[in-house]
C-alpha cells in the first residue's frame, strides 16, 4: 500500500470514528445531539471521499492494476500505439509539470503523459 493508500485508509478510519462518536452523542440527547449530527455528517463525508478518491490523469487500467503514479500524476509507462498526441498541453497545478493529452481516435479514451 502506497502513501495514498495509507492516507485513504486513515481517512476511512477517522470517518468511522466520527460516525461512532456522533451516534454516541445522539444517544445522549439534549443539546449535544446537534453536535452528534455534525459528527455523523462529517464522518460520512470523509468515508465517501476515501472510497471515491481517484488519482488524477490516470487510466482505468492503471487504477485497477494499482500501478504507481507517473510524473505529474499521469501514466508511468509509454502508452499503447493506438493513442495519438493531441495539441492539448496543460500545466499540472500541483506538480508544475507540463502534461500532454493523448487520445485513442477510435474510442475517445484519453491518457495524460508528463513531458520532459
Amino acid at each position: 500500500m502506497g502513501a495514498f493508500g495509507v492516507i485513504r485508509a486513515a481517512m476511512f478510519v477517522v470517518g468511522a470514528l466520527f460516525i461512532l462518536g456522533g451516534f454516541g452523542l445522539l444517544t445522549l440527547g439534549g443539546p449535544v445531539a446537534a453536535e452528534g449530527l455534525w459528527l455523523v455528517a462529517i464522518g460520512g463525508g470523509l468515508m465517501i471521499v476515501a472510497a471515491l478518491e481517484r488519482r488524477r490523469y490516470r487510466s482505468e487500467a492503471a487504477e485497477r492494476a494499482n500501478e504507481p503514479i507517473g510524473p505529474g500524476g499521469g501514466e508511468t509507462e509509454r502508452v499503447e500505439p493506438r493513442f495519438r498526441p493531441t495539441p492539448e498541453i496543460f500545466v499540472d497545478p500541483t506538480s508544475g509539470r507540463r502534461m500532454r493529452v493523448m487520445i485513442d481516435p477510435a474510442t475517445g479514451e484519453r491518457r495524460y503523459i508528463a513531458e520532459a
